[in-house]
């Protein structure tokens, strides 16, 4: 352990080293040591929805939620089929996109608590690794606006964890909840129904935050980093609260789609999409800026028409068919990646490794990283490297994917529904074939399963569970 914890602070050292060095031109958005960029450094910028369905945009098949942003940056990059998320909850999703790493190895998950709540006294172990922890040494400016839910308090919250500046609801818009009867106060939501904090870095600046308006601040805030900082390379986080329930949405997009507030919430969150990306073309840097969007998770089915539709995909949010943890994800590099469609798998931990090698940053050599490099399949040069993936729920692992099969140990259906079901042998599914899940065709191939439950085996043999973070709560005085 004191190898790793060196090596964080470590990290953490060149990061304020290099950031002392580069002053007082960085503080104006100038880059490291000269005060402008030392070499064509790319800027990332990932757009993290929160539970939006595989089958929520138009270029992934909705026929009445209008995305039009989102299909053009589809039709110029790349729209990715077959890519994941290391959990299909919240907090444990944030945390593999973050570290690269199955949140099991860090403790960011748990079979006693889904994810993290204001009482939580857990978060994000210090000596996990992030990504703009592993970019600072490169100079890059980092922020992270909109949802954290990876630990509140304050050695957790994201100025602890790499990022320069933060913007957000340090987690999910539905907590601290002090009003409303039942399930009405979700379908006639009241800001002040949630007592839910708006922070700016370490300190909370409204409270309840005016959830009416929380995408278009997010949006601003991301267009003003930007452009602040066009003159060095940067790290954007944008992790939307929304279309989490309870949906909120601003009078400009209120009673506009056709999908009711649902789709109104999830257009609004396409404009701002574009007004990003016209942001990067107008300050002349779209061809040196890797975009992703994507989602934490699927969508929370029991919400009826106040959740999304996970398309052909099998279930939702909670749990680990394809509809829980499969994703829309389009990337965007103009000049840079191949156009087209892309159905190899990738993953959100991949994005890890991915932005590290690309922006010549050092990938961790002293742990685990289960994230791999895409860029292969980003720039046309080969397949992607990902063959395998692992199906968390909560620290028990219910399934795996290899290749076009998947087999699953254990079943249990989303948030609400069921309970769990072993299965000896596996059930197995081919997902090109039958990406819903409902023939299982494990009787006519036992060896598949035989060497799916090998590579199960191999990834056991060698896991070491972190200690269970989300458990731990604050002791009551």
């Amino acid at each position: 352990m004191r190898s790793i914890m060196d090596r964080r602070n470590f990290l953490k050292a060149m990061g304020a080293g290099t950031l002392a060095l580069a002053a007082p031109g960085c503080m104006d958005g100038a880059g490291p040591l000269t005060g402008r960029r030392t070499r064509k450094q790319p800027n990332f910028v990932i757009i993290f929805c929160d539970d939006l369905g595989y089958g929520d945009l138009g270029c992934f098949g909705h026929p009445t939620i209008r995305t039009p942003n989102l299909d053009k940056m589809a039709a110029e990059g790349q729209r990715w089929t077959n890519f994941y998320v290391g959990a299909s909850v919240c907090t444990p999703s944030r945390a593999a996109l973050l570290t690269g790493r199955l949140p099991i190895r860090s403790g960011m998950c748990s079979d006693r608590r889904r994810v993290l709540f204001p009482d939580s006294a857990g978060g994000l172990p210090q000596d996990e690794i992030t990504i703009p922890e592993a970019l600072r040494p490169q100079g890059y400016a980092t922020a992270c606006i909109g949802k954290w839910h990876l630990g509140h308090l304050p050695q957790y919250l994201p100025t602890n964890n790499g990022f320069d500046y933060y913007f957000g609801i340090p987690y999910s818009n539905d907590m601290d909840r002090v009003g409303g009867e039942g399930r009405n106060a979700f379908w006639k939501p009241k800001i002040e129904y949630w007592n839910v904090p708006l922070m700016r870095n370490e300190h909370i600046i409204e409270r309840p935050a005016n959830q009416n308006t929380i995408t278009k601040r997010y949006t601003e805030e991301a267009v003003r980093f930007i452009i602040k900082n066009r003159h060095r390379p940067f790290f954007l986080y944008l992790a939307h609260n929304l279309p989490h329930v309870p949906l909120f949405v601003s009078d400009k997009f209120r009673d506009k789609s056709l999908r009711g507030l649902y789709g109104d919430v999830v257009e609004e969150i396409d404009s701002g999409v574009g007004l990003i990306l016209k942001a990067l073309r107008r300050a002349g840097l779209a061809d040196n800026t890797f975009v992703v969007f994507t989602s934490d998770n699927g969508p929370w089915l029991t919400f009826n028409e106040h959740g999304g539709s996970a398309g052909l995909l099998r279930e939702g949010k909670g749990c680990t068919f394809e509809g829980g943890m499969r994703e829309p994800t389009i990337f965007w590099w103009p000049r840079k990646i191949k156009p087209g469609l892309v159905s190899d798998m990738g993953a959100t931990m991949d994005l890890f490794t991915t932005i590290l090698t690309l922006a010549g940053a050092e990938v961790p050599s002293d742990r685990v990283i289960d994230g791999l490099d895409l860029s292969p399949v980003m720039f046309g040069a080969g397949p992607s490297p990902r063959e395998v993936m692992f199906y968390y729920r909560g620290a028990q692992l219910y399934a795996a994917r290899k290749g076009p099969y998947k087999a699953h140990l254990i079943t249990k259906p989303a948030y609400g529904k069921g309970k769990a079901v072993h299965h000896d042998p596996p059930l197995l599914y081919h997902l090109g074939h039958d990406p819903s899940e409902k023939h299982d065709i494990s009787e006519q191939n036992p060896e598949i399963i035989a060497d799916i439950l090998q590579e199960i085996v191999r990834h056991l043999e060698k896991l070491e569970p972190g200690e269970d973070q989300l458990a731990k709560r604050i002791k009551k005085a």
